[in-house]
């Protein structure tokens, strides 16, 4: 099976502020757009912001290796590289970090690198990555 792209449509209240942050902060390519709407190339996927100036997130926080996960989120499984290089240009860029860039489920199956922001609208993204790509849907580690 090859792995298509996903396509996710999300409300913002601002669509200057999220042209700045999703091309600018993270370097997204846009593809069209309207008055009310861009599209954006998130790592190969097609995310577009759509414009609601009343959009509120309502979030909910759930216990995940001792840190409080908001929820909705979004975001893109990355190589470890990528993951570092995004996490810096965060960073760099001050934005504020809901969850500091660390490692997740360390020495555990599923151990993985994880960071999560929120863009200008409150929308919370998650950014991870895998030593080894294996381990993402992995519920036991492999006996070596």
């Amino acid at each position: 099976m090859t792995l298509r792209p996903f396509h996710l449509a999300f409300p913002v209240h601002d669509l200057a502020a999220a042209r700045a942050f999703y091309g600018g902060t993270l370097g997204c390519r846009e593809g069209r757009s309207s008055d009310h709407w861009i599209d954006f190339d998130l790592f190969g996927h097609q995310i577009v912001a759509h414009l609601d100036p009343a959009a509120r997130v309502v979030a909910v926080e759930n216990a995940v290796d001792g840190h409080d996960v908001p929820v909705p989120h979004f975001g893109v499984v990355l190589t470890m590289a990528d993951w570092q290089a995004l996490s810096g240009r965060v960073a760099a860029a001050g934005v504020r970090f809901g969850i500091a860039p660390h490692i997740r489920f360390q020495g555990q199956a599923g151990e993985q690198a994880t960071m999560f922001f929120y863009d200008p609208s409150g929308n919370a993204l998650e950014f991870k990555a895998f030593a080894d790509d294996a381990m993402l849907f992995a519920t036991t580690k492999d006996p070596a």
